[in-house]
């Protein structure tokens, strides 16, 4: 299962890497992964206009578009966009940070699962 990572590189920067989060297969039951430790969890609805500047992550967690989407833009300029049914994970707590805008004039629903 192809998720996104956004984290701190050692300049300061966030930073998007691609990673490949493994599943066993379990049979009739599909396949999964391996249990991930979690402390909680969050929803949020934010509306059209959601546009925030530089900012960290609040922890680390998984954030998951459930409805809408999103644009994140990270120092150098590169923007990814992310929309139902992505996965990404959030590790950007120190350095500059990120931006995040939301897409297209629908409102966005976000879970986030802290992991720490």
């Amino acid at each position: 299962m192809k998720i996104t990572r956004l984290y701190t590189g050692s300049d300061g920067e966030s930073h998007f890497s691609d990673m490949e989060l493994s599943l066993e297969d379990t049979g009739n039951r599909g396949r999964r992964s391996e249990l991930i430790k979690a402390t909680g969890i969050i929803f949020r609805e934010t509306g059209n206009e959601y546009n925030l500047d530089w900012h960290n992550a609040s922890h680390r967690q998984f954030l998951l578009t459930l409805k809408g989407k999103v644009e994140i833009e990270i120092g150098d300029g590169t923007r990814r966009q992310f929309s139902s049914g992505d996965i990404l994970l959030t590790e950007d707590t120190t350095g500059r940070g990120h931006i995040s805008r939301t897409v297209g004039d629908q409102p966005r629903i976000t879970a986030f699962v802290r992991l720490d």
